[in-house]
């Protein structure tokens, strides 16, 4: 039940504290839509119009052009959770990018951060 509230919640709202986040850090707007597209494929403008249908979390995913193939890369805690071990697809991928913007946050290369291998 309780993921089914945070499938709920409109990206539109969620995405503005990710950018807080972010740039409480010294990082940017501009960097944290560069993960957020990494992650999921959207280019930018879809991005932004996704934000302005305040689609919820589900349908954000759901709709996403293409999951990035090196995401299962992406490990470490989120929450006390291992984000490789979460087994609801959909919360892996929040989780999946809450932990991008964590690692955006602490400093990490962007390079880094989408798994360039």
């Amino acid at each position: 039940m309780e993921n089914e509230k945070v499938f709920a919640m409109k990206f539109s709202k969620v995405y503005p504290l990710l950018v807080k986040k972010a740039e409480r850090k010294g990082r940017t707007k501009d960097e944290v839509d560069a993960v957020i597209c990494w992650l999921t494929g959207y280019r930018k403008e879809q991005l932004n119009e996704q934000l302005k249908k305040e689609v919820d979390y589900k349908t954000f995913f759901e709709k996403a052009p293409q999951i990035h193939p090196h995401c299962h890369l992406i490990t470490g805690s989120v929450c006390g959770i291992k984000v490789q071990k979460i087994e609801d697809p959909l919360m892996q991928k929040i989780r999946y990018l809450d932990k991008l913007v964590d690692e955006l946050a602490k400093g990490k290369a962007i390079e880094k951060i989408m798994r360039r291998i």
